[in-house]
């Protein structure tokens, strides 16, 4: 008698587990790499933050948001922005890891850098 329940119950359990597998949605991987954007505040003569971490393929915006125009320039010279005056933008998109430095063409006491992973 044990025997026929058991089987009985595995005969019945067995396909509900079944369906639940089958039809359980699952999010699909993105192959997508792109990240969401990063952004670096220029203010008060400093960037902030002055140093960013971000994923590969994402792309970091800078926003003047001092009273003076400001240049944002990488040390090893792959990327340099036009003089930017308040609230204008300058956006670069970092596509291998790395540490880039950077800092203000006007104002080279003004450093920072994007670490790329």
């Amino acid at each position: 008698m044990r025997r026929k329940l058991f089987f009985g119950g595995l005969v019945v359990a067995l396909p509900l587990a079944l369906a639940a597998v089958i039809l359980h949605p699952t999010r699909a991987k993105s192959d997508d790499t792109k990240a969401s954007p990063a952004e670096v505040r220029v203010d008060n003569f400093s960037f902030g933050p002055d140093t960013l971490t971000v994923p590969a393929n994402s792309t970091v915006t800078w926003v003047n948001k001092d009273d003076v125009p400001h240049v944002i320039a990488s040390n090893d010279g792959l990327f340099k922005s036009k003089a930017l005056d308040t609230d204008d933008k300058y956006s670069y998109t970092f596509a291998k890891a790395g540490t880039y430095s950077y800092y203000c063409s006007i104002h080279p006491k003004m450093v920072g850098k994007v670490v790329v992973q």
